[in-house]
């Protein structure tokens, strides 16, 4: 395990950096580490590392949230509620729109079974958008409208009401039928999470608070353990309460640091925002390598370009979910652009739940598989990309001196 943990990062920071020497972006250098050294090429990876490998993930996901959560603004958040909210379920629901017209025509699927894979793939990657737009808040790029707010709230929800739709269609092809309750799950999902990490936030800053009046100092690095520890322990009661009431742990993670910024913002210093963002340089190491390394290539050559054309093709439909849910703002048309661009990455859900119905034994699985692995070597790269090399140019760089989204 240590010998694979050392190689996935040295190599891993090697590739990256080659791949940042070349003006690409790093995450891509980190994939292709993880492809090669994962078990479908050359298999150097321990198995006890692969079989931790979500967990792992999840916790990289953890820290870059905290980080965001931190950085948010409620005010800015207020001000782009609205189109943050449609943006949560409308790009995606597109998507898998066009997936139920158009995969039965092209991979000759069941109108179910096309339901699923789009479901699938509808979902944006958090773990590619969130680290750009925690960049874009600290580079002051778009926030004078709330761009990156805007995105990053919207792709936070956006994982609950694909995944619960995911439920529900597998459900449909193993003829559970469908349930209201598997619907209702959405609000109750998001209202939950945001409402329990609200009162462990309250909790801590209170916490923080009364050891600083009594002259107690907490460091900053034993802040950011506590706050980890908190963040993980809501990821476990949302296990915990599985099957009871749905309750998103993600959500609550991000509400938790938001609630802690705004209400101890003489404690939650800019230091202890650096403390999580030099946690996030390993963290992002080791979340897209063992992405990476989930990925089997072989899948790639039975999906053919039928499948490449689906998946542009449900990409179209989801830009113009998009857009839609710009109108009505202040967005210009570069702005606009940005958010479409920032929308198309996928990695995490399609690597979490892309095997699922291959090891449920659908007669979809091997397709739906095969498929979503090329949605995360085709729009991770593409997205990661697309944000990196247009944000100075679509976004505006906000002046100091100008309150953000007033």
């Amino acid at each position: 395990m240590l010998t694979s943990l050392a190689l996935i990062f040295l190599i891993g920071l090697s590739l990256a950096a080659i791949f940042k020497a070349i003006k690409l972006p790093r995450i891509i250098g980190m994939l292709i580490t993880g492809i090669v050294l994962g078990p479908y090429v050359l298999d150097w990876l321990d198995s006890t590392i692969l079989g931790i490998s979500a967990e792992l993930r999840q916790i990289a996901l953890v820290i870059i949230l905290i980080k965001a959560g931190l950085s948010l603004n409620l005010k800015d958040l207020k001000k782009v509620g609205r189109p943050a909210i449609l943006m949560a379920f409308l790009p995606a629901l597109f998507e898998i729109v066009a997936f139920v017209i158009f995969a039965p025509l092209i991979l000759k699927v069941t109108y179910v079974e096309a339901a699923i894979m789009g479901a699938v793939l509808g979902a944006v990657s958090p773990a590619v958008v969130v680290p750009r737009m925690v960049q874009l808040m600290d580079e002051k790029y778009g926030t004078e409208k709330g761009v990156p707010q805007m995105i990053l709230a919207g792709a936070s929800l956006d994982d609950v009401f694909v995944i619960v739709l995911f439920t529900a269609f597998v459900g449909m092809a193993q003829g559970d039928g469908v349930h209201v309750m598997d619907f209702l799950n959405i609000p109750i999902s998001i209202v939950l999470g945001i409402l329990v990490g609200a009162a462990v936030g309250f909790a801590l800053s209170q916490f923080f608070e009364t050891c600083y009046a009594h002259k107690h100092r907490v460091r900053n690095s034993m802040k950011a353990i506590i706050i980890l520890a908190f963040a993980f322990l809501m990821l476990a009661v949302e296990d915990w309460l599985d099957g009871i009431v749905a309750v998103s742990g993600l959500l609550a993670i991000m509400s938790m640091a938001l609630v802690i910024a705004m209400r101890s913002a003489k404690l939650v210093t800019t230091r202890l925002q650096e403390k999580f963002g030099k946690l996030w340089l390993a963290a992002e190491v080791v979340l897209f390598v063992l992405v990476g390394a989930a990925v089997d290539i072989r899948y790639t050559l039975e999906a053919g370009g039928f499948a490449v054309l689906l998946i542009f093709i449900g990409l179209a439909f989801r830009c113009v979910g998009v857009w839609l849910c710009m109108l009505g703002t202040k967005l210009n048309q570069k702005e606009r652009l940005y958010c479409i661009i920032a929308y198309l990455p996928k990695a995490t859900v399609q690597a979490a739940i892309g095997g699922v119905p291959l090891a449920l034994g659908l007669s979809c699985g091997n397709i739906v598989l095969s498929v979503a692995v090329l949605s995360i070597l085709i729009t991770a790269p593409l997205g990661a990309i697309g944000m990196d090399l247009t944000y100075k140019r679509l976004l505006k760089k906000e002046d100091p001196a100008t309150p953000s989204v007033e």
